[in-house]
């Protein structure tokens, strides 16, 4: 397996990413082609609509599933981590720092854990700028 960092963190599931949705898009496109380019074209409008729906709806119900859950799971990773390292409870800490901020927290080894942290509550780094600072990359391999 490659080694995990910051250009190559993000996951895909292929059945959804690269067979179903792709399909779905395809299927929209015909069908506003075809209501555009055909004289009964309430058929293929009432068509494009309903695949419309159900691509929104796969996109979305999926994601916020998923990310609801990763996010729970992410921020109680957080006050475990965060009470180990520093022997107190996080609760000051945490409402201080955004969900970015937090997430991009999880990349990186305890001794710069602490360094990106204090970084962040005193500077508002964003997280994404968190996770282009960090020099040993302390990689997820077991995300969704």
């Amino acid at each position: 397996m490659e080694s995990q960092n910051y250009k190559n963190h993000r996951k895909f599931y292929p059945p959804h990413h690269f067979i179903y949705l792709p399909l779905l898009l395809i299927l929209l496109g015909i069908g506003i082609y075809k209501s555009l380019d055909d004289d009964h074209n309430l058929p293929w409008i009432l068509f494009s609509v309903s695949i419309f729906l159900i691509l929104y709806l796969a996109i979305m119900v999926r994601q916020h599933y998923a990310l609801g859950l990763q996010n729970r799971m992410v921020r109680l990773e957080f006050k475990q981590r965060y009470f180990e390292i520093f022997e107190l409870r996080s609760d000051e800490t945490e409402e201080k720092l955004t969900f970015s901020q937090i997430a991009a927290l999880r990349f990186a080894y305890d001794d710069e854990f602490k360094i990106l942290l204090e970084k962040a509550l005193k500077e508002n780094t964003s997280g994404d700028d968190i996770k282009k600072a960090i020099t040993r990359w302390r990689a997820d391999y077991h995300r969704i």
